[in-house]
């Protein structure tokens, strides 16, 4: 008798790739190889490739389709249509040859007989195969037929995955390829059905999809079959676990999204191929609800663990929760292709430059170091944003927090005012696009609707120039870095951003600014938190729609600062990450929703009721008491105590002394579980009586955008006449900061910068490398050049 075509998927393995193509193969190398270490697979059987062979041989068929095939022409669309329609109608025609009708009816017994009643749903899913053509991707051959219930209806589905392979585009593909029909070859799988259409589904990958990222499991997540989630038809749930913590046996969810899960997709009353499912609008209370629990995310990602350790590479996996055990299945699992390759062919960082003529046509302040190109889109008011599309140029007079959303869809960003250190310009560097700051007259010398080129690849001055220019990009490798005579770290306030930020190298990040996730994650002043039953009605129901999906107001606001903070600290695990508490300023505050009624007016809130003088005050400590919580959560259960606490802005001794008492009343007390207080150094005071700051501190970090202002009496902000005073390099500037530097080694504290100084000027970084510092906590966009500036300029220094 000639060998089985009728497989079960347990007794399969990866290499059986030729007989039943890789899908099958896959679920077979799981259910026999992982199920011990706790995967679960749903079981069931496949026909081989040898089986479908058969079967075209069987009455003439392939003969028949040889024929039809070989005068047409593929390129005639109308003539295609017809006779893939014909040849996959003799192939729905055709029965199956008698040796492979048998097994497939002895097979489909055996389930029902295991699972004690005839009533089983299975999904028959093709698995393609071909000899000698691994890189072939079978593009429109992946049919997929679900809840089929019945013997017949299975053998009818069957007939219709054979079929798949003349639908017109794999028929078409093939001839384009150069590959011959008969080379490929089609299993069925029939596999036992998830009930995940009362459940939920959707697909994982053990890496970042976006950055290559490898220290993460993205998780995303949706009601019902996998289908929507697949093919992008729902904005689903996302999540995203740390491994290393993970493994530890610590709570390792960093980050929750909440989609809008509009629609998913359930069973019909119909058992047969095509009739089988419909889609059907979920309830609006589910949709503001996770479609998955903490424990059922972390035995995903578990489940991603082992597979990926299995097959020693990063995998992209379907998976589905049966809505009727309440168990997580593993549906299928196969290589992901895109980042892990882009990883393996090394690190490199790209650089830009400007080819042919050019007409300036506005030139501000540079920010970055890249090169941006689009249609000019003038906007005067936070309520135009929406006419800014993908790739525009956005121009505007200044930006705000309100800004951010759609900053991110602009190719550049063009000021009239503000400074390097203005909200658009951080923004810019987080989301890594060049922006042009404070052109003084952009707005009115720039035509709406115009393509421009806006350039920050030519120093400290950034260029808008007209037309659309051609642009050089060259890449330099980042995997043999040279000795750097210092620490280099990152500063880095957006959560988003973090693991792109990760293939940088550095020592960690030097500058993680807590305001960021407030004013990106919650967007909702603490007060309105912690007083919510005190709001209007109307704010009350704008919190509760942002607060979907978490247990409180405050633990939203908690929970959401925590995922911000972890996010950033597994970025760099197990690297140090220096967070800085809230910097806001009343105005920035006030511009949270429901801040109005909590600040006060300040006329120069730049000098105002600002850090630790906030933390301290009776008003701000319940607020401050919440940071802090958000901190010891991700340190003390989450494990992550790469995650150091910075203070910014102790104007007084009396200050330093006060703060360190309230965070140890709030469980953050220095030296427990190895915590280390770091002070912003950026008030004149703190150089002068450095020695006596430190004895509350485990260390400084130079704050030069204050410190700046603060000693040479120039708003760093407000740009005009004076602008150009504001220089760290200036001599009394130079004189603090030796101060504070000295003391710090003299007293064997840390000292380190994360102010913009040395990002802007590479001389500045030079000084402050000579006069001992131990770490420069840069800008990302910055870091290499910096880096291969200093290795050039100086000799390392042995501390």
């Amino acid at each position: 008798m000639a060998e089985n075509y009728v497989i079960w998927l347990e007794n399969l393995r990866m290499s059986d790739v030729e007989r039943v193509g890789g899908k099958n193969a896959s679920l077979g190398e799981m259910i026999s190889q992982l199920a011990e270490k706790g995967v679960r697979v749903p079981g069931g059987f496949a026909t081989t490739a040898e089986a479908y062979r058969a079967f075209l041989a069987h009455d003439g068929l392939h003969e028949r389709i040889s024929a039809a095939l070989a005068s047409l022409n593929v390129d005639d669309v109308t003539e295609l249509a017809r006779v893939g329609a014909q040849i996959r109608q003799w192939v729905l025609d055709t029965p199956f040859p008698e040796q492979l009708n048998a097994e497939v009816e002895a097979a489909w017994a055996k389930m029902v007989a295991d699972a004690g009643s005839d009533q089983i749903s299975v999904a028959v899913r093709s698995s393609a195969t071909a000899e000698d053509l691994p890189d072939a991707s079978f593009a429109g051959q992946q049919e997929t037929f679900l809840n089929i219930n019945g013997l017949d209806n299975v053998k009818e589905a069957m007939h219709h995955v054979f079929a798949s392979l003349y639908n017109d585009r794999a028929i078409s593909y093939r001839v384009h390829k150069g590959f011959d029909h008969d080379a490929v070859a089609l299993s069925a799988g029939v596999q036992r059905m998830v009930r995940s259409d009362t459940g939920a589904s959707g697909v994982m990958f053990s890496i970042d999809t976006e950055s290559g990222f490898e220290d993460v499991v993205f998780i995303t997540s949706s009601y019902g079959l996998g289908e929507t989630v697949v093919q992008g038809a729902v904005n689903p749930d996302e999540f995203y676990v740390h491994k290393p913590t993970l493994k530890q046996g610590k709570p390792a969810i960093l980050r929750k999204t909440l989609g809008s899960k509009l629609i998913k997709m359930v069973f019909t009353d119909s058992v047969q191929a095509g009739k089988s499912v419909q889609t059907v609008d979920v309830p609006e209370a589910d949709r503001k609800r996770f479609s998955l629990s903490p424990e059922e995310i972390a035995e995903l990602a578990q489940y991603a663990l082992t597979i990926e350790e299995h097959y020693g590479r990063a995998m992209d996996i379907e998976w589905g929760r049966d809505g009727v055990d309440g168990k997580l299945y593993i549906l299928q699992a196969r290589p992901e292709t895109v980042k892990s390759q882009e990883k393996a062919a090394g690190n490199v960082l790209r650089r830009y430059s400007i080819k042919g003529e050019r007409n300036v046509l506005v030139e501000g302040r540079a920010i970055g170091q890249k090169v941006g190109k689009g249609v000019v889109r003038v906007v005067k008011s936070v309520s135009e944003m929406d006419r800014v599309q993908a790739g525009d140029i956005l121009v505007t007079d200044m930006t705000d927090p309100d800004w951010e959303p759609v900053m991110k869809r602009a190719a550049a960003i063009v000021t009239n005012r503000g400074g390097r250190t203005c909200h658009a310009a951080i923004i810019a560097r987080e989301l890594g696009i060049p922006a042009v700051v404070g052109c003084g007259d952009a707005t009115s010398r720039l035509t709406d609707g115009a393509d421009v080129t806006v350039s920050c690849a030519e120093g400290d001055t950034g260029y808008i120039y007209s037309g659309l220019l051609e642009v050089e990009v060259d890449e330099v490798s980042l995997d043999h870095m040279p000795e750097s005579p210092a620490k280099i770290m990152m500063n880095v306030g957006n959560p988003e951003m973090a693991f792109s930020f990760a293939n940088l190298p550095s020592e960690g990040i030097g500058l993680a600014r807590m305001e960021f996730v407030i004013n990106r994650q919650i967007g909702i002043h603490p007060h309105a938190l912690l007083q919510f039953d005190k709001q209007t009605p109307e704010l009350q129901a704008e919190i509760t729609d942002r607060i979907a999906g978490y247990a409180s107001p405050v633990d939203f606001y908690v929970d959401k600062l925590a995922e911000g903070i972890a996010t950033l600290a597994a970025s760099a695990y197990p690297k140090k990450v220096i967070v800085r508490m809230s910097d806001f300023k009343s105005n920035e505050y006030a511009g949270l929703l429901g801040g109005a009624q909590y600040e006060p007016h300040e006329e120069n809130p730049m000098l105002g009721f600002r850090g630790a003088a906030r933390y301290v005050s009776d008003d701000f400590k319940p607020c401050f008491a919440l940071e802090c919580r958000a901190v010891k959560y991700v340190r003390d259960v989450m494990g992550l105590t790469n995650v150091e606490v910075m203070i910014p802005f102790v104007r007084t001794l009396a200050e330093a002394e006060a703060v360190l008492e309230v965070l140890k009343e709030n469980g953050l007390e220095r030296g427990k579980n190895g915590l280390r207080l770091i002070m912003m150094c950026e008030v004149p005071s703190n150089a002068l009586l450095a020695e006596q700051f430190l004895e509350y501190f485990d260390g400084f970090s130079i704050g030069s955008n204050d410190m700046t202002q603060l000693t040479l009496g120039v708003d760093r902000d407000s740009g005009g006449p004076i602008a150009s005073t504001f220089d760290e390099r200036n001599a009394a500037v130079k004189v603090m900061l030796h101060l504070a530097i000295s003391t710090c080694l003299r007293l064997n504290k840390y000292i380190g910068i994360c102010g913009q100084g040395p990002s802007d000027h590479p001389d500045f970084a030079k000084w402050l490398v000579d006069e001992g510092i131990e770490t420069l906590s840069l800008n990302p966009d910055t870091v290499v050049e910096t880096w291969l500036y200093l290795a050039r300029e100086c000799q390392p220094k042995k501390r």
